[in-house]
């Protein structure tokens, strides 16, 4: 029995030693070869020995807080982090900063086909949907090279099943690497603010209805709330692009419709050919031609917007909660009595809630994909993954340790040079210079950001007032075959710049209302009822998936 023991331990260690020297052989000839599922064999082992790119080129808007103070992203200091982890040099090319320039300017690279590595935007309002993209060419499905590659963002979809439900087309592709609101709450963060001081100076009540909205911008225009005996007050700031936009729906809530493609009951409708919609702008109308709206509001851009809030002018406005209520609550810190509240979206009728404000879901379809000219996808997959690890959710949430952030009882606490910058800086700027918890982008959201960004107890109140509306309508993150996204292309490149002119049209007087029908029958020879019955076949598919 003991001769027996020892040839069995014996012949043990033997094949123990003979399998580590093939081992160590074969990964020499050929790592691949003999690890063919490293990331679901050892996660962490990949990560650590993953062959990151030497360099690539990424097309990303800039987001405006980032633009305050730095250049581009290359001088956000988690991207500094992040090429010290991967010796990755990143060449980064940002777009305009007006949204429709910035779609053009895409569009205008694609049809070029000279394609950076790596472009990042929201997939999904694209005139081209994911799967056309992959089918001619342009993009990569991602599903493999993540299974290969991408150990941390294909943990967190086994644990996130409805997740992935909604960052894969209904034919299954991944076309990007998401940005992922990780808590509810992260979900509101855009409504309409107003002068609280304002309304206390004129005896006023936060207002409720288009009605009263009304009564308070007339007042705002007449009542010298800035006290500087001058009839110089703005009461009211509309962003027109805003109102279009179906991630902001600005105002148009209150008549129950959104301005493009909505829902009601499982029908899907279009907003700019309702009745509803002509009673939207006629209101606009009536409160262009009194001065209850910015005359320059089509030409008032960020920079613009905030000289008019910091200057004593404007009375109210739809922005967010951190980039707008709490940056000018900051910059006007000094200002004697200068206060201002977020209010609810407003409704037509007393007491009813608005059907429509601003609410996000998980995944809207922004997210980094990777272009088919790529020299090198498995590496940008490796170095895309990063964001999606610990180290990464710590990075691009609050930036450096023992600079922007401090771990105190196990919570990544902001430091005072982000909560009350040395330079003055509001925090969504100061943020702004080493995360991108303020502008987005491919990640998981923290909720540990949130609790602290919104301090002021009027940012809170404001979530509170901005969570009311009901958003039942909004349409689910859907996505179009390659055939329904060419369709879609040719029905509503036309069809949205035409929407806009006429809308500014309407809204200034230059055309009268009387012709909405016209501008109905133009909206439908685009094809709008074709792309509303698409967008219905999409919708039916993704309840079905």
């Amino acid at each position: 029995m003991k001769k027996t023991g020892f040839l069995l331990l014996a012949s043990a260690l033997l094949v123990s030693l003979l399998a580590g020297c093939s081992g160590a052989n074969s990964k020499k000839e050929d790592p691949a070869k003999n690890d063919p599922k490293p990331a679901e064999n050892n996660p962490a082992t990949e990560q650590k020995e993953a062959a990151y790119p030497a360099s690539f080129s990424y097309w990303v808007g800039l987001n405006g807080n980032v633009a305050a103070t730095l250049a581009d992203y290359s001088e956000l200091k988690v991207y500094k982090k992040l090429e010290e982890n991967t010796g990755t040099k990143v060449e980064f090319k940002h777009p305009s900063t007006d949204p429709a320039q910035a779609e053009e300017q895409f569009n205008l690279m694609i049809a070029s086909g000279n394609y950076p590595d790596v472009i990042e935007k929201s997939w999904l309002v694209s005139g081209k949907g994911p799967d056309a993209l992959i089918e001619d060419g342009t993009l990569i499905r991602l599903n493999e090279l993540i299974d290969q590659h991408a150990p941390n963002i294909k943990k967190y979809l086994s644990e996130h099943p409805e997740i992935e439900k909604m960052i894969k087309t209904d034919s299954g592709n991944i076309y990007a690497f998401p940005f992922i609101r990780g808590d509810n709450e992260l979900m509101v963060f855009f409504g309409p603010i107003i002068r609280q001081d304002w309304l206390e100076k004129l005896n006023l009540e936060e207002p409720a209805t288009i009605e009263e909205w009304e009564k308070v911008l007339t007042a705002f225009r007449d009542g010298d709330p800035n006290g500087n005996g001058k009839k110089d007050e703005i009461p009211y700031l509309l962003n027109y692009r805003n109102v279009r936009s179906g991630a902001t729906n600005e105002l148009i809530g209150a008549w129950g419709i959104a301005a493009q493609f909505y829902q009601v009951n499982g029908k899907v409708m279009y907003g700019e050919i309702q009745p509803e919609y002509k009673q939207f702008l006629e209101t606009m109308q009536r409160w262009y031609k009194e001065k209850l709206i910015d005359p320059d509001f089509a030409a008032t851009d960020g920079k613009l917007q905030d000289a008019k809030v910091t200057g004593d002018q404007l009375g109210s406005l739809y922005t967010y909660n951190g980039g707008g209520l709490g940056k000018y609550t900051d910059l006007m810190k000094d200002k004697p009595g200068f206060k201002l509240i977020g209010v609810s979206h407003p409704s037509l009728v007393k007491g009813e809630i608005s059907a429509l404000g601003q609410v996000d879901k998980p995944y809207t379809g922004l997210g980094a994909a990777i272009t088919k000219t790529s020299k090198n996808p498995e590496q940008i997959v490796k170095w895309l993954d990063w964001g999606y690890s610990e180290e990464g959710n710590m990075a691009f949430n609050f930036g450096i340790e023992g600079e922007s952030y401090e771990m105190v009882d196990n919570y990544p606490k902001y430091t005072d040079k982000i909560t009350k910058n040395p330079d003055g800086l509001p925090m969504a700027q100061s943020l702004s210079q080493y995360a991108r918890s303020t502008s987005n982008g491919p990640f998981i959201q923290d909720i540990r950001y949130l609790e602290q960004y919104l301090q002021k107890d009027t940012q809170k109140e404001a979530l509170k007032k901005w969570s009311q509306a009901k958003n039942e309508i909004v349409l689910p993150p859907i996505t179009l075959t390659a055939e329904e996204s060419k369709r879609m292309a040719s029905i509503m490149g036309d069809a949205n710049t035409y929407a806009e002119e006429m809308m500014l049209k309407f809204i200034m007087g230059a055309e009268s209302l009387d012709k909405f029908d016209d501008f109905v029958a133009t909206m439908k020879s685009f094809g709008i009822d074709e792309a509303v019955k698409i967008q219905q076949t999409a919708m039916d598919r993704y309840f079905a998936r």
